[in-house]
């Protein structure tokens, strides 16, 4: 909760809440455009299992079901028509976390198995920020692009502002090594998606402020006669970041303004506790559809995170966005661990510390929790993204990908017919996209029952070759491949399984 928000609070938290980093020209020939795919990289940090999902094992199925991670024959569902497994569970508590909680992944399947595509592959770290980095770069697959810089570079010349990182913290999110990348094709991090909007107006809601000429006059006089007589300009004038964050501050702010970004990505209606209105303000015309898709919008990170993705892509502001589960803990309202379980109640903890981490000290639980927190937070956006026009007939969702991006896997052993866990990480993993554009309903390679190892499969057919692993630049190319992203001449491969129209 935020609390009462007066007007200069409001807008300092905005002005803290994250610059504008970008240029990109806002105006460019219509032919020259590429029809644009979008990208969502939903991050799953922290090791988000696919035999604790898609690939799960049913314990007659495996040799060594008591010291493996295989799950009761009655967990694992079948979903008719789909190559995918799902758990659905109920647990008491998470680890020592005394919250009960009921998790479902099968009705995700029934409803977007169509547009689902699983495939395995094998890591080359467990490190944290380098894996997560490597999942989105291929392992420097390509010039070290990450995948949303590669989309920004493709599709987002005249976007606004084309690559957004809504979370933060992450390697998902650090830039690629390619420094020859024009400036407005990196991401643009977001501190505080809910604020965030306030900060892309320097003028609208400032309490007392004068006329829009007058402030456009000041800033002239301020860039014009101000700072080229002040010592600081003297003495770094030549500085390349001076003059990038005067090119930044100019024509790219104003463009920026013109669009009334403040007033389109607002996600709070108006309210005495954002009192929009007292300072010329007014919330999102999709806000009240946003809200009602993620109502805790104002207090779950994820949610607020997901809620400004769809108004970035469906507003035409991005054509890429990043956002997933932070560390955080977070509760339910009206929750709290003072007093035990009572106080928490049914789902009162609705993201694990350290997210699918905490699989260290509570691994099926800690699984299922998390993959059912992403799978509806996904379900959610393409349903938005559903009820959209793109153009000529086509949705939003017509148009994107969701990248279920993971750092690793994680170990596969369990003490002796143990229900409850630990796991460490473990290179051998998959992972899960879901877009019109992927090979969808198919499952590309598949796992050892007898190891819980997966295998990968053949780059051009989709048969599965046990003993084969997938890498990651192999991973990239294909998912570059299915967005329309011309990889020049890298010698990469094709992955043509990896498409639906290949």
């Amino acid at each position: 909760m935020f609390g009462s928000w007066s007007r200069r609070r409001f807008l300092q938290t905005a002005a803290g809440a994250g610059m504008l980093a970008h240029k990109a020209p806002l105006v460019r020939a219509a032919e020259e455009k590429p029809v644009p795919r979008f990208l969502i990289v939903l991050c799953a940090t922290g090791g988000a299992s696919i035999v604790d999902s898609f690939l799960a094992v049913r314990e007659s199925e495996s040799k060594n079901a008591a010291a493996l991670n295989t799950y009761p024959d009655r967990l694992v569902q079948n979903v008719p028509g789909a190559e995918f497994r799902a758990i659905d569970l109920r647990a008491e508590r998470i680890g020592l976390i005394p919250a009960s909680f009921q998790a479902n992944q099968s009705n995700f399947v029934k409803k977007h198995a169509r547009d689902m595509m699983v495939f395995t592959h094998t890591g080359t770290s467990v490190n944290h920020r380098v894996a997560e980095h490597r999942a989105v770069t291929g392992n420097a697959a390509w010039r070290g692009r990450t995948l949303q810089e590669a989309v920004a570079l493709q599709y987002g010349a005249g976007y606004p502002i084309p690559n957004v990182h809504l979370v933060n913290g992450t390697g998902f999110t650090e830039r690629g090594t390619d420094k020859s990348l024009p400036a407005w094709a990196y991401g643009e991090h977001v501190a505080a998606p809910n604020l965030w909007p306030l900060s892309l107006d320097g003028y609208q809601g400032v309490p007392g402020a004068p006329s829009r000429s007058l402030f456009e006059k000041a800033r002239a006089f301020r860039n014009q006669t101000l700072d080229p007589k002040s010592p600081f300009y003297a003495t770094f004038r030549t500085s390349k970041r001076l003059q990038h964050w005067i090119e930044l501050r100019d024509e790219p702010v104003k463009n920026v303004e013109k669009l009334d970004l403040i007033t389109k990505l607002m996600l709070f209606p108006d309210s005495p506790k954002m009192p929009l209105a007292a300072s010329g303000l007014r919330g999102s015309e999709l806000g009240e559809k946003v809200r009602a898709a993620f109502p805790r919008y104002y207090m779950d990170p994820l949610e607020s995170q997901a809620a400004l993705a769809f108004l970035l892509l469906r507003y035409g502001v991005s054509v890429t966005v990043t956002l997933g589960a932070e560390g955080s803990v977070v509760f339910k309202e009206g929750a709290s661990l003072r007093g035990g379980r009572a106080q928490l109640g049914e789902g009162g903890v609705i993201n694990t510390p350290i997210a699918f981490d905490y699989s260290h000290q509570a691994h099926r639980e800690t699984q299922a929790l998390m993959w059912d927190r992403i799978l509806s937070i996904a379900d959610r956006l393409i349903t938005l993204l559903k009820s959209e026009e793109f153009a000529a007939g086509q949705s939003f969702w017509d148009r994107t990908m969701i990248y279920v991006a993971t750092d690793f896997g994680r170990t596969r052993r369990r003490p002796e017919q143990a229900t409850s866990f630990g796991s460490g990480h473990d290179l051998n993993n998959g992972s899960l996209i879901i877009s019109p554009f992927a090979n969808g309903g198919k499952l590309l390679g598949g796992v050892d029952p007898d190891t819980l190892l997966t295998y990968g499969f053949d780059p051009q057919t989709g048969k599965p070759e046990p003993g084969r692993t997938m890498t990651e630049a192999e991973i990239y190319a294909g998912l570059a491949r299915a967005l329309g992203i011309d990889l020049g001449s890298a010698q990469l491969p094709d992955m043509r399984a990896m498409r639906r129209h290949a």
